[in-house]
């Protein structure tokens, strides 16, 4: 991509975000998310050469949701390419950087201001790279202190305070009992022309030096809420209030009415999301959309 041509540049950003502050990460008139705090700052660094970019995502985590491990990508044209690799007049203060970083740091000075999201690196990535449909997993952690966990403050934005002693055996055999292809619509929030079906590759539990249980679950995708409600079935497992049987007969009904609660969103966080080497992005991205379109 070159001004020649005409064509965009892609950029991949990485980055992690205290959810607390945020109405979740997609754009909402009148709310604060991270799409739309981005999205203004790439308005503000890009004014003289609108539009300015719109985000794409890998994972657009809730209401409340942290990250540590999100990835967004985005399209600059030329002449917004061109004006990331101008040098500041002052180069002793405000050194040269690759453009893409020198994007990070602009927007990082702008919706980062308030310290609770951050641009941890970015970098031009192929024209196939696509954040969502090239991702072949997203992870995500779950942290819950029970009555015998302690009661961090300090730790209270990103886990769970859970008013009862629950059996870690009995969280993982029903972690263990839900793995595998499947359609998870009795686990997730419906939105219209979504799929619920999904593959969920890993689910466990431990109980960390501290006390603090942990869960990490992974998925080639995950379903609105999927995660928190994977969460709340298994701790009402855990705690004796549904039998083991039910985390699977439950999802095998594709209904949810009631049984358990969907674990609040502060004690969840995006830790990452995986990509194929960069000659498979594009290939990976119409495998996905392919499978997508056909569920």
């Amino acid at each position: 991509m070159d001004s020649e041509t005409g064509r965009t540049t892609r950029i991949r950003l990485d980055l992690s975000y205290d959810g607390t502050r945020f109405s979740g990460w997609s754009r909402q008139p009148g709310l604060r998310t991270v799409q739309g705090e981005i999205e203004s700052a790439l308005e503000i660094v890009f004014q003289r050469h609108l539009p300015a970019p719109v985000t794409v995502v890998a994972g657009r985590t809730d209401t409340g949701v942290h990250a540590i491990g999100q990835v967004a990508h985005l399209d600059v044209t030329p002449e917004q390419f061109a004006l990331l690799q101008r040098p500041h007049r002052n180069v002793t203060k405000y050194p040269t950087f690759p453009p893409a970083m020198m994007l990070a740091r602009r927007i990082n000075g702008l919706a980062g201001a308030e310290e609770d999201l951050h641009i941890t690196h970015a970098s031009v990535v192929p024209d196939t790279f696509d954040a969502r449909y090239s991702a072949l997993w997203r992870e995500y952690e779950y942290r819950v202190s029970d009555l015998t966990g302690p009661r961090n403050p300090i730790r209270r934005h990103d886990t769970l305070w859970f008013p009862a002693t629950v059996d870690l055996d009995l969280l993982n055999a029903a972690a263990l009992s839900l793995l595998g292809l499947h359609d998870w619509a009795a686990y997730c929030r419906p939105r219209d022309g979504a799929t619920t079906v999904r593959t969920l590759q890993e689910f466990h539990w431990r109980r960390e030096a501290d006390g603090i249980l942990v869960a990490r679950v992974r998925a080639d995708a995950f379903c609105h809420s999927m995660v928190r409600s994977l969460v709340g079935a298994t701790l009402a497992i855990a705690e004796g209030r549904l039998p083991l049987e039910a985390a699977v007969e439950i999802r095998e009904a594709r209904l949810r009415d009631g049984q358990f609660k969907v674990a609040q969103a502060k004690g969840l966080t995006l830790r990452e999301v995986r990509y194929p080497h960069d000659e498979h992005f594009g290939q990976r991205a119409e495998q996905t959309r392919a499978r997508r379109a056909a569920l």
